[in-house]
């Protein structure tokens, strides 16, 4: 014979012990998008200032289509702010991306704010350089071994990035309690942040994650904790 039901209320899990997050008051959302595909991933460039030259034809492709499916869903709700770096193809990523943010806003439209601390490692010398010029005029370093190494004479280590990056999008939780808050930005910000709001062991250098372009990373910052909802969401073909 089967036993008597059991209200729902009585069997949810106590906190202490659970494995997923329960109820949480109101949160701050930051919305990590890469840009799309780069000239300068396609040509093997270093695409610091002088290196980038913006997106490829696949590379706007890419954001019209999470555009078209953020137009679509309303998914993100009102965004109250939209960032991005100050490198080109975060830039015309972010460009893309407004009209479909916008559309969901009651109020005025939203004004694209340029932050440099959300750029990409920067590579000082080795700035629009190709690859192979990199090798023939530097040491490469192996962040793997030492991180706190530049890239090259006037550019950030592995360690500094991070540090910098990561603490930029801390910053943008800090600057819009409980609001919703868009960054076109680039994959290095995006595992930065992993790196440092995850309880990653800091003897870790590097996930060497697989960030894909025109892709959403979206955490949570709430009563002093960070959770990560999503990694890698792109817009389906």
């Amino acid at each position: 014979m089967p036993g008597p039901r059991i209200p729902a209320a009585h069997g949810l899990v106590p906190e202490s012990v659970r494995t997923t997050a329960g109820e949480r008051g109101p949160v701050t959302r930051i919305v990590l998008i890469r840009h799309g595909e780069a000239v300068c991933n396609v040509r093997g460039v270093v695409g610091g200032r002088a290196g980038c030259s913006g997106l490829t034809a696949n590379g706007r492709s890419q954001v019209e289509a999470l555009a078209a499916r953020l137009a679509r869903t309303g998914e993100l709700g009102s965004v109250e702010a939209l960032y991005a770096s100050t490198l080109t193809r975060a830039k015309e990523t972010a460009a893309l991306l407004a009209p479909a943010l916008n559309a969901w806003r009651s109020g005025p439209p939203l004004e694209i704010r340029e932050d440099c601390d959300l750029c990409e490692l920067h590579p000082g010398e080795s700035d629009g350089l190709t690859w192979a010029q990199f090798e023939d005029r530097f040491a490469m370093p192996d962040w793997d071994v030492d991180p706190s190494t530049p890239i090259a004479p006037g550019g950030e280590s592995w360690t500094g990035f991070v540090d910098r990056a990561s603490s930029a999008v801390s910053g943008l939780a800090a600057a819009h309690p409980q609001g919703t808050v868009v960054v076109a930005c680039h994959a290095g910000v995006i595992e930065s942040s992993i790196l440092r709001l995850l309880p990653v062991d800091r003897a870790v250098a590097r996930l060497r994650l697989r960030t894909l372009h025109a892709s959403m990373t979206v955490w949570e910052h709430g009563e002093g904790v960070w959770l990560l909802q999503r990694y890698n969401d792109v817009a389906q073909a």
